[in-house]
């Protein structure tokens, strides 16, 4: 073994070896696996306790690490009951609740070894402002009261900063912190919705906002999205026929199709919410990940909003990292002290550290670079991804290339089994997202799903599309031979 090996590489062939010990045998001592393997000793003491945690060696301070003994199996019980009880949930308002979390788990799940990953939501480690972090982190531990109780509100700093994102059309005093964006997804729809109710959703849209719908037991109605947004005679239409006081909707690089809602329907949207009596929740989720050519970006919905229509919800997630669980809410009026009243009773408040991280990172010189370094390579990335499939897969459409985010959205011509397709670009080492789970009801057409800031440089672009190009090639029908 090298001497860079990973703390991953040490404990698979940790596993091996403990098939030779018998239960409660003595592990090699630390100092001798140190040595044996050319590994630091901090490498060992983190493959140890992988191990440990796994069930697989007991570590005794003074002593050292034995093999764990076998644990006994459980007796088997009947747990059919639940069945039935889980079943019965919602039948009092005619909408059973649905928990089904496979479309967010495709962005969350890391692939299987050697798979290219074109289905993920989060920047790659290589894409993250990591030393910022770090940094920040450490900085934050030194403030005074850094492990205090913070405010349920957040720390009225970062509300501030929040606050002077949306325009300044809201003041600190009217944003809550909150566990990232999902978080404050998950607060608005269970302030704003009664379980069985509407609501209305664009379609297509995000995974995890149907996800979220369903399982408080809440009705998604879809309302289609073009290349400028959600369409307003549309809205209106579902808004009338289905009687839904909520909206949700991304009106910046709209998560999948990458749409910006354009400026002449942006005052149609707010019009018709507030003449049904409805909210808007603004999932404004990506405005950090703009690309270098994006130009002057729409102000947030709520920066044009007076009569407390726009509940907005952004998030720092997507442009720093997937553990930076770091967002907000901001509304006016007597709604906000029901997103508070639910944010408190759901999660008591957020963890203090990473507030004041948040705070150490968004003010030091970092911050700005970083931003500017992700715009350029985004937009490198995005330029390549769109040429290599337009030259390697000239049968799919992109109907839009857009200006920010981290995916690009394709249709597949009528007719293609998109399941197969993303089964057989797995088998040929592509990770890709079905465009299926992006639909509240049936999808108008199929459709592709793929990123590219989950990958680690522009090559593995460039192979992945390779892949799936090949993958879509086995997946045709034999042709006739010629005559």
């Amino acid at each position: 073994m090298q001497h860079g090996s990973s703390v991953e590489e040490l404990a698979k062939q940790l596993r091996k070896e403990l098939n030779r010990y018998s239960e409660q045998e003595k592990l090699p001592s630390s100092r001798e696996l140190v040595e044996r393997f050319r590994v630091s000793p901090v490498t060992v003491s983190r493959a140890l306790a992988q191990l440990a945690a796994e069930g697989l060696v007991v570590t005794r301070p003074g002593a050292g690490a034995f093999k764990a003994a076998a644990r006994s199996a459980a007796p088997a019980g009947d747990t059919s009951w639940q069945e039935v009880a889980l079943s019965a949930e919602g039948a009092a308002e005619g909408v059973p609740r649905t928990v089904d979390a496979s479309g967010v788990l495709v962005t969350l799940a890391a692939p299987p070894p050697g798979v290219i990953e074109f289905n993920g939501g989060y920047l790659h480690e290589v894409l993250q402002p990591g030393a910022a972090l770090s940094a920040a982190l450490a900085r934050a531990g030194r403030r005074p009261g850094a492990w205090a109780r913070p405010p349920v509100d957040g720390l009225p700093e970062l509300r501030e900063w929040f606050a002077r994102g949306i325009g300044g059309a809201v003041t600190d005093a009217e944003v809550l912190i909150t566990s990232g964006g999902q978080s404050a997804l998950v607060t608005a729809l269970r302030a704003l919705a009664p379980p069985g109710a509407p609501v209305l959703v664009e379609s297509p849209t995000y995974p995890g906002m149907l996800a979220i719908a369903r399982a408080a037991g809440l009705r998604p109605v879809p309302v289609p999205v073009d290349r400028d947004g959600v369409r307003p005679d549309l809205l209106e239409q579902a808004f009338r026929a289905s009687g839904a006081r909520v909206f949700v909707c991304q009106p910046l690089f709209q998560n999948p199709t990458g749409a910006v809602l354009a400026p002449d329907r942006r005052p149609d949207v707010l019009r018709i919410a507030r003449a049904a009596g409805a909210f808007v929740v603004e999932d404004d989720f990506v405005r950090r990940l703009a690309h270098e050519d994006a130009g002057p970006l729409p102000r947030p919905l709520a920066a044009d909003d007076t009569d407390g229509v726009v509940v907005h919800v952004s998030s720092l997630t997507k442009a720093t990292s997937p553990s930076l669980r770091i967002g907000a809410l901001a509304a006016r009026g007597p709604v906000l002290e029901r997103l508070r009243a639910i944010q408190v009773v759901d999660h008591l408040f957020v963890p203090r550290p990473l507030q004041e991280a948040t705070l150490e990172l968004v003010g030091s010189p970092a911050w700005p670079r970083h931003l500017r370094t992700v715009a350029a390579e985004l937009r490198r990335r995005r330029d390549l991804m769109a040429a290599a499939v337009t030259e390697r897969l000239p049968e799919l459409a992109l109907p839009h290339i857009p200006a920010g985010g981290y995916h690009l959205w394709a249709r597949l011509p009528d007719g293609t089994d998109e399941r197969q397709l993303v089964t057989a670009a797995l088998r040929a080492g592509v990770a890709v997202a079905p465009g299926r789970p992006y639909f509240a009801a049936e999808p108008p057409a199929p459709y592709l799903r793929f990123g590219f800031v989950a990958v680690a440089s522009t090559a593995e672009i460039s192979e992945g599309v390779r892949r799936l190009a090949t993958a879509w090639d086995e997946r045709k029908p034999d042709r006739p031979a010629p005559v």
